[in-house]
C-alpha cells in the first residue's frame, strides 16, 4: 500500500472554518445545559440518594426533570439501571407496542443488536414480534438514502410506531440530520398523526442545536456512556419524549405501577449530573476529531465518509479500506495509544449479537464508552471501521497521526 507522507498539522490548519462551527455548536449547548441546572435548581442534596426502593428521591425526580427541559421534552427518565442504549431503546418499544400493533423501520433495517429486539433475527420468543407485534422496514433508496416515497406509501393507520435510527450503525448511510428527522417526521404524521415517532438518539446528542424532539419526534432514547455522560457516567441509560410515552416505558423498566417512581441510584446521581454538564465539551472535541480523521483518511486516498465539509449530526466517523489488513490495523493502534488496556491486542472475534467477526478497540475508562474513543469494525465487505469518541481532542489527534504513519508502512 502506497501512501504519501501526511501532515496531520497542516491538515489541522485547514479545518478552521468547520472547527468554528463545531465551537459554536458547543457553545450554545453549554449554555442550554447551564440553563437548565439554573432553572430546576440543582443543588448538593440533589447529589444525596436512598436505598432500597428508591421512593422519595429528590435528586432524581430533579434529574428527570433537567434532562427533559435539556432535550425539550415533556417528561424524561434518566436511570442507571438501563445497562445499555439498547436496553433503553427496548423499554421505550416494548413499553409502548402492544400485540398485534405495527412498527416500522423507515430508515432501513436497524443495527444488528437492534434486530434481536426485533426478533428478525436471534431468539425470537422474547422480542417484540415473539410477543405479536408486527413489523415492517422501508429500505434505503440504493442502500444509502432515506426513500420518502416510500415512506409515504407504507405509512398508514395500521402503523402505530416508526423507528428512526438516527445513527448508521454498521452501514455507510447517511447519519440523519435534524432536518431528515423534521422531515421524516413530517411524512409519517401527515400519513398518520396518531403514529408515535421514535428516535434512536445514540451518538447524536449535542451535535446540532437542536434535538430530535424539536424536529417534532414524540420520543427519543440514549446511552449515557455515550455522549449525554460526558465520559464520567459508568453506566445507565435515557428515555425523553411525551409524558405518556415515557411513563409506559419506564413501567417497563420496573414494574406497572411503579414507572419512574421507584428505582435506587445507588450514589450514581452526581456523576450523571456533572456527566450531563460536561457533555457539549466532550461531544465538541469527539466531532472535532472525527473531522480531522474525514480529512487525513480522504488525502490518504480511503473512502470517507462523513467527508469533512459535511455538517454533523453524530460522533462516528467511518473509513472503507476495502481489505482486512488495514481496518486490523486501525484498531490495533487505537488501542495501542489507548489509557487503559494499551498492551492488549485485538482480534477480529465473534461477539453476541452480530453475525459477523468483529475487531474492537476500546481501552476507556468505562467498559464499552463509545464516548470515550474507541473503534471497531465487522471483518466483512468493505472492511470499514467505525471510530466514535474522544475525552479530548489532543488524544485523537495523536492516535490518528500514529495510523497514518502505521498504514503507510503496510
Amino acid at each position: 500500500m502506497e501512501i504519501t507522507k501526511i501532515n496531520i498539522n497542516e491538515i489541522e490548519k485547514s479545518l478552521t472554518n468547520q472547527f468554528d462551527y463545531i465551537n459554536e455548536v458547543r457553545d450554545y449547548n453549554q449554555k442550554k445545559v447551564l440553563k437548565a441546572f439554573q432553572d430546576n435548581r440543582v443543588a448538593p442534596e440533589h447529589f444525596m440518594t436512598v436505598s432500597g426502593y428508591g421512593h422519595d428521591d429528590i435528586g432524581r425526580e430533579v434529574l428527570d426533570k433537567t434532562f427533559a427541559q435539556v432535550f425539550c421534552a415533556e417528561k424524561a427518565i434518566v436511570r442507571n439501571h438501563f445497562v445499555s442504549g439498547t436496553h433503553a431503546l427496548a423499554c421505550a418499544l416494548m413499553g409502548n407496542l402492544r400485540y398485534g400493533e405495527k412498527l416500522v423501520s423507515v430508515v432501513g433495517t436497524p443495527y444488528d443488536t437492534m434486530q434481536e429486539v426485533i426478533g428478525t433475527r436471534g431468539d425470537k420468543r422474547a422480542s417484540l414480534i415473539g410477543h405479536g407485534v408486527l413489523y415492517d422496514e422501508v429500505p434505503l433508496k440504493d442502500g444509502l438514502d432515506v426513500d420518502y416515497e416510500k415512506i409515504e406509501q407504507t405509512i398508514d393507520e395500521t402503523c402505530h410506531m416508526v423507528l428512526i435510527q438516527r445513527s448508521r450503525g454498521y452501514s455507510l448511510r447517511k447519519t440523519l440530520s435534524i432536518d431528515d428527522i423534521r422531515k421524516i417526521v413530517s411524512t409519517v404524521k401527515s400519513k398518520n398523526p396518531k403514529c408515535i415517532c421514535f428516535v434512536d438518539n445514540c451518538y447524536g446528542e449535542f451535535t446540532q442545536k437542536e434535538e430530535p424532539l424539536e424536529a417534532g419526534a414524540d420520543l427519543i432514547a440514549g446511552s449515557l456512556i455515550k455522549n449525554p455522560g460526558g465520559g464520567i457516567v459508568e453506566t445507565g441509560g435515557y428515555i425523553a419524549g411525551k409524558e405518556e410515552y415515557v411513563e409506559q416505558a419506564a413501567q417497563r423498566l420496573t414494574a406497572p405501577g411503579i414507572g419512574c417512581e421507584g428505582g435506587a441510584m445507588l450514589n450514581q446521581t452526581r456523576l450523571i449530573f456533572q456527566g450531563l454538564f460536561m457533555a457539549p465539551s466532550v461531544v465538541s472535541d469527539a466531532v472535532k476529531g472525527a473531522v480531522l480523521a474525514a480529512k487525513l483518511f480522504e488525502e490518504m486516498g480511503f473512502f470517507s465518509t462523513p467527508k469533512y465539509t459535511d455538517i454533523r449530526s453524530d460522533i462516528i466517523q467511518t473509513i472503507a479500506f476495502g481489505a482486512p489488513e488495514p481496518l486490523e490495523q486501525f484498531c490495533r493502534t487505537v488501542q495501542a495509544l489507548s489509557p487503559v488496556n494499551s498492551y492488549v491486542t485485538p482480534i477480529p472475534e465473534y461477539i453476541p449479537g452480530y453475525d459477523d467477526k468483529v475487531i474492537m478497540a476500546g481501552g476507556t475508562f468505562i467498559e464499552g464508552s463509545t464516548i470515550e474513543l474507541s473503534a471497531d469494525g465487522p471483518m466483512r465487505e468493505p472492511y470499514a471501521v467505525y471510530m466514535q469518541g474522544c475525552l479530548n481532542y489532543a488524544h485523537i489527534k495523536i492516535v490518528l497521526q500514529e495510523i497514518a504513519t502505521r498504514l503507510r508502512n503496510l
